[in-house]
């Protein structure tokens, strides 16, 4: 394990992982709810006063219904506040709206017939390092047991390592019929939520569905179970040491040395963001021989005291490339909190995130598979394209939403057209080699292979890559309230009068339709830039995305959008927003 201050001073202890003590640093967490966070969101929301124990007190937990199992759904996972510490958010999600959650899934999974082999069902069940973790996941077993399935604890997990879990291959996991993961991923301490897996992947939006309507059938239940108080008798399995031996086999066998240690001489700086990624690197990466020295919030800390646990945040890249430079490591890896995603930095510190992260993959994978898809979301860069077609890929710009940019390739695959690469902008990205999984430690995995050949045959670093990527002078994007609940026609609206006016030579310097437009409306100027007008997934807003490869574009386009805007004078629409920029 690396002590608690190893994040500036890296020692070695008998223990080799600080998972090991999570459970006993939770028990002190309300003594330490009050101490400085780093973020802004920390400094401006944050109540001092408040504890743990207080938030969790049954009095201030709110009635189970229906409709508050419904408005848990977050597209193919459930999320809500889960601690009632954060000034204006109410607690949502409850250990009694997370045990119907339990008993619901169950059900789907025998109706869905995922249980022919094992009647009694077995689901297995992790979390990321969150202060609410255990009493949910305790909820959540007691659902699986009421309804007669047996529940096991993974105990402190990432997501990828739950769905490993349900792998029907023995020789990888225990083919669990089931696996549940308590994470909110990036969000702040006070969420969390559950993502659902079976051997066939992740559950989507429609599934989801089902089951928070299913839940509503057991709250009366659920009130008389969590009543009795005590916690779940389940059996205690920890998967993430299998799940770290696959990837280590991963390296062995893609550097192909000849040699059990394929890392040694190579530095790796890792920022797991006190999530759950510290495995990474005392169980991956050292074995293997690489130097962590400088790895920095190894440690599982739920409070996430010291920045947000996400790859797209300035804070977290900022932070991670500093211990990079200072370390004057190869190659910096940044995880999110529960590990489906991940950005790197190079040794000069060049951080390698959104276009320019799925232009290293695609690289990787084209290198591999010549002339193949790649599949990535509607708001990827003009060069990003031109990168991929100069690789001999095909680039296929999708919908926003990581599940949507999966299902397109699996979709894609499934009639013969090869796509061994789909990613989000965000990081959510899944190969079809890894079961179609968004996991942010293979990606990394397949960086670092990738990496280590080109520095053992004399080469250059990971940012060599990235020599002909043309990146945007520019960039911006704002969200469009919208004040009307039947928002989705409102967009809809909107966007096609957008799409008009653009067909009519409206925007210059001559904006015109992208050939593929999957989502929203997308208008481009050959060498200028572009922008794209999409209606949210979820919420009653819109979103505005503008590049220009020209200095003072982006405001330029945006005037004219508001100018469009203003004349149009969408009654329900507000696009003030777009004056900012």
């Amino acid at each position: 394990m690396r002590a608690v201050a190893f994040a500036f001073c890296p020692q070695k202890t008998t223990e080799t992982t600080p998972f090991r003590v999570f459970e006993q640093r939770r028990k002190h967490h309300h003594h330490r709810i009050g101490r400085h966070f780093v973020t802004e969101f920390y400094r401006r929301k944050r109540r001092p006063s408040s504890s743990f124990s207080a938030s969790s007190s049954p009095e201030k937990m709110p009635k189970t219904t229906p409709e508050s199992l419904k408005r848990l759904q977050n597209g193919s996972d459930v999320r809500g506040v889960a601690l009632a510490d954060v000034e204006n958010e109410p607690i949502t999600i409850t250990p009694e709206s997370v045990f119907c959650l339990g008993c619901a899934f169950v059900d789907w999974l025998r109706e869905k017939e995922k249980c022919t082999n094992n009647p009694a069902c077995t689901v297995g069940i992790g979390r990321d390092p969150r202060v609410s973790g255990p009493s949910l996941k305790d909820a959540f077993a007691r659902g699986v047991q009421f309804k007669g399935g047996v529940a096991i604890d993974c105990e402190l997990s990432t997501t990828p390592a739950c769905f490993f879990a349900t792998v029907a291959n023995r020789e990888l996991g225990p083919a669990y019929e089931g696996c549940a993961m308590l994470t909110a991923s990036h969000l702040p301490f006070n969420r969390n939520g559950i993502k659902f897996f079976t051997k066939d992947g992740g559950l989507d939006k429609k599934d989801v569905g089902f089951m928070c309507e299913r839940a509503a059938e057991y709250i009366a239940e659920a009130e008389k179970e969590m009543a009795k108080g005590g916690e779940a008798k389940i059996e205690s399995r920890p998967y993430i040491d299998k799940y770290s031996s696959i990837l280590r086999d991963k390296i062995i066998k893609g550097i192909n040395d000849g040699t059990n240690e394929p890392l040694k001489g190579f530095k790796i700086v890792v920022d797991a963001g006190n999530g759950s990624g510290g495995f990474f690197t005392t169980k991956v990466l050292e074995p293997l021989g690489a130097d962590c020295t400088g790895s920095q919030f190894l440690d599982p800390d739920g409070m996430f005291p010291n920045h947000a646990p996400n790859p797209e945040e300035k804070e977290a890249m900022e932070s991670a490339t500093k211990a990079v430079l200072a370390s004057k490591a190869d190659l910096g890896i940044v995880f999110d909190t529960d590990v489906d995603r991940s950005a790197v930095i190079d040794s000069f510190g060049k951080e390698i995130n959104r276009n320019k992260l799925i232009a290293v993959l695609s690289h990787i994978a084209l290198q591999k598979e010549p002339g193949s898809t790649i599949v990535t979301d509607s708001v990827t860069s003009s060069g990003l394209k031109t990168f991929i077609e100069s690789k001999g890929g095909i680039h296929l710009r999708y919908m926003r939403g990581y599940k949507n940019v999966i299902n397109k390739g699996i979709e894609l695959n499934s009639k013969g057209i090869n796509a061994p690469l789909m990613i989000e902008t965000s990081g959510h990205g899944a190969m079809k080699e890894n079961y179609n999984l968004d996991d942010g430690a293979y990606l990394a995995v397949k960086i670092i292979i990738e990496a280590v050949k080109r520095k053992n045959a004399g080469g250059g670093g990971i940012g060599e890559i990235l020599e002909s990527l043309k990146e945007p002078l520019e960039s911006s994007e704002v969200r469009l309230k919208i004040a009307n609940p039947e928002f989705k026609k409102v967009g809809s609206d909107v966007i096609e009068q957008f799409k008009q006016a653009i067909e009519s030579g409206y925007f210059e310097p001559n904006f015109v339709c992208a050939e593929e437009n999957f989502e929203g409306i997308r208008a481009e100027s050959e060498g200028k830039g572009w922008f794209l007008l999409r209606s949210s997934l979820h919420d009653p807003v819109m979103v505005l995305n503008i590049e220009s490869d020209e200095e003072g574009g982006v405001k330029k386009y945006a005037e004219q959008i508001v100018k469009w805007f203003e004349e149009k004078k969408f009654a329900d629409v507000d696009a003030s927003a777009i004056a900012t920029i």
